[in-house]
């Protein structure tokens, strides 16, 4: 096990940022914390990189108690939004800093530098300085500095969140692949759902200092088990009991993906109140017997052209798609 966190508790005054919290991560594994700001995500990354000290509980890494531990008697690193690199190092320079730190030998330092710059695909901007790279190859320098010592876990915070959307999604590739090349534990702080589906093994959805659900992607998006995690993940139509009852005689709360939602030549009518052109998806805003309701369908369907708002279209819906919520 590469994490234990055992009931542990943050509070900064009266505020409980961390809410008696249990969470074991395993060796080798991309793991992401993923929620709203304000859910506690950081302030337990932080904790395990020794930043913060829990109020109460206990943190172990690998079967090691580090509750009270320095941050530089933990075997982590992390990387953060920023970068924090120094502008007036070299490139090369910058990645050997915690080798440096550590009493290495310039030889040995340097060898082991370029490496892991070419882990990362920048061996040949080794001598350049911090400001003649773009933002993702900064983005590189920093992982390369935070892997060239070895750590057995890695700590992520939101990493891409500065940059652009397609430089993000071609580093959230380049960053997977890094991890299952360097074989160690990833922890990744996001408050974008998509970025955690893409990049981990498993998730904890955070929500006001707990975790409402941990999972793989699929199984978080598939089988929610809570009106937030339905919500936070995806895309969802969430009916209370009462509407449940009257569309599918089942009284209690259940979730519907929209993807699901079937638009057929026969069912129940429907109004389409907005429709919303996705790229390779439509989106159909649609009142039901009174009620909203989401589809989404094929961009390439030859219908979408006559879904137009204030039309009307025919409905299925499926007991058997139906997730009951707490």
């Amino acid at each position: 096990m590469a994490i234990s966190i055992r009931n542990v508790t943050k509070k900064f005054g009266d505020f409980v940022a961390v809410d008696n919290l249990e969470l074991e991560i395993n060796s080798g594994e991309f793991f992401s914390m993923l929620g709203p700001s304000g859910s506690g995500k950081t302030t337990v990354l932080r904790m395990i990189a020794g930043f913060e000290l829990p109020t109460s509980g206990r943190i172990f890494l690998h079967d090691d108690d580090v509750t009270t531990k320095a941050p530089f008697d933990r075997d982590v690193n992390t990387v953060f939004q920023d970068y924090a690199l120094f502008p007036h190092l070299s490139v090369v320079e910058n990645v050997e800093y915690g080798l440096r730190v550590r009493g290495v030998g310039k030889t040995e330092r340097r060898a082991k530098a370029i490496a892991a710059l070419t882990k990362v695909h920048l061996a040949d901007f080794a001598e350049r300085k911090p400001a003649q790279l773009s933002g993702g190859q900064r983005q590189r320098v920093a992982l390369a500095r935070a892997i060239v010592v070895e750590p057995k876990i890695l700590l992520l915070d939101e990493p891409l969140g500065a940059l652009d959307l397609k430089l993000r999604e071609k580093m959230q590739i380049e960053l997977k692949q890094l991890q299952r090349e360097l074989g160690i534990t990833f922890i990744f702080v996001t408050h974008d759902q998509d970025e955690a589906l893409t990049l981990s093994d498993r998730i904890a959805i955070f929500n006001n200092g707990k975790i409402e659900q941990i999972g793989t992607p699929e199984e978080l998006y598939e089988k929610p088990a809570t009106e937030f995690v339905a919500r936070f993940v995806g895309t969802a139509n969430v009916f209370d009991a009462a509407t449940a009852k009257e569309l599918f005689g089942i009284d209690s709360k259940v979730m519907l993906r929209p993807e699901q939602v079937e638009i057929a030549s026969t069912g129940t009518e429907a109004k389409i109140l907005e429709t919303i052109y996705l790229g390779s998806t439509v989106r159909l805003i649609l009142e039901l017997k009174g009620h909203q309701v989401i589809a989404e369908i094929s961009a390439s369907d030859d219908r979408v052209k006559t879904y137009r708002r204030d039309r009307t279209v025919k409905v299925k819906l499926s007991k058997t798609d139906l997730v009951a919520l707490n």
